[in-house]
């Protein structure tokens, strides 16, 4: 990433706003927050101190489930949609730590997220690629013409969304991103996805606190509705479940609010 790019991008980080990324960065226990952020992710964890929970168990499913793919599936190109700030293992470094020869686009448009780029990159194997691409997720058909230009769609690839369609407020638009994306990828290619779900009072009143505070709301989903985002697909075992139970090893986390599966094409 040139330097003037990086620049430019850092010129459009507003501070004063409370920034989804910068948030959950911030419940990660990440540097990469202001004053603004912090005190939203206060006034959702006053309420609903499970998220601050959520956060790290979300980064352990997503470890448990690119390990999977990579070491048992046999996916070896993974775009990851909405990747958000680095921290603890991220998707690449997991894949390569498997199979160094695997290829990783990351999609996000924050400009907090671009301007990280060039410091994640660098741990990349020298077998394989690791990009980013500037786009937004509202725009599959974008996202997938710039994914061409590193992945073989040819050949299965694991699609992730993890933890942001909770920012699509339509449902129905919600189901259009997740289908047009798994339509554009072969047979054998896996949807990777988890959100936070409306099965507690406490995660909703965390919810309604967030959008208070000036950030972007987070729409909570009932888990049916989290369900069909899956429809067409062969859910791997154990299915549908909260994060913290799939496929666990020997994590003892207890369930919370939110829920995550892995499918594949058929």
């Amino acid at each position: 990433m040139p330097d003037e790019h990086r620049s430019g991008l850092a010129a459009k980080i507003n501070a004063g706003v409370p920034h989804a990324a910068r948030i959950w960065n911030y419940w990660m226990g990440g540097k990469d927050n202001f004053d603004a952020d912090r005190a939203a992710g206060d006034a959702v964890a006053k309420v609903y101190p499970d998220i601050v929970t959520m956060a790290k168990q979300s980064r352990r499913f997503l470890i448990r489930a690119v390990r999977h793919l990579t070491a048992e599936a046999g996916v070896h190109q993974f775009l990851d949609i909405g990747t958000g700030l680095p921290t603890m293992q991220n998707t690449h470094e997991i894949a390569q730590g498997i199979r160094p020869d695997a290829r990783i686009v990351y999609v996000d448009n924050d400009p907090l997220v671009l301007v990280h780029a060039r410091a994640l990159l660098r741990n990349t194997t020298p077998e394989g690629v690791t990009t980013y691409v500037d786009a937004d997720y509202h725009e599959p058909e974008q996202i997938i013409s710039d994914a061409r230009n590193v992945l073989d769609f040819t050949k299965p690839i694991g699609v992730m969304f993890m933890g942001v369609l909770g920012y699509v407020e339509d449902f129905d638009e919600l189901l259009s991103i997740v289908r047009r994306v798994m339509d554009a990828v072969p047979s054998g290619s896996y949807l990777v996805l988890w959100d936070s779900t409306d099965t507690g009072n406490a995660v909703n009143e965390g919810s309604a606190k967030l959008a208070e505070s000036g950030a972007v709301p987070y729409y909570l989903r009932s888990l049916e509705q989290f369900t069909e985002q899956f429809a067409g697909l062969e859910l791997v075992e154990p299915g549908v479940v909260p994060i913290a139970r799939w496929r666990p090893g020997t994590d003892t986390d207890e369930p919370i609010d939110a829920y995550g599966a892995v499918a594949r094409k058929p």
